[in-house]
């Protein structure tokens, strides 16, 4: 699929935003070179396949490069001391 890659960005995006298995807003998409990138955060392993996955369906054939980190959301070790 040829799209201008502003819409195809939009498309991604949009895809990533209101899918309910990615419901991602903090993942930036970027369309350049014939391939789409994916940087930012996501809150688990899963999560980010779900991403790369609903990606890849809307890239339409373009290679997807996934260079998303995993936010760690481990329960806290110790107490935080305030001063």
């Amino acid at each position: 699929m040829t799209d201008d890659p502003y819409y195809l960005q939009g498309r991604i995006e949009r895809r990533l935003a209101e899918d309910p298995a990615t419901a991602e807003l903090g993942v930036r998409v970027a369309v350049h070179g014939g391939a789409v990138f994916l940087t930012g955060q996501v809150a688990s392993e899963e999560r980010r396949r779900h991403v790369v996955a609903a990606a890849t369906e809307e890239a339409g054939g373009l290679e997807v490069h996934d260079d998303l980190g995993i936010t760690a959301a481990d329960a806290p070790t110790g107490a935080e001391e305030l001063r």
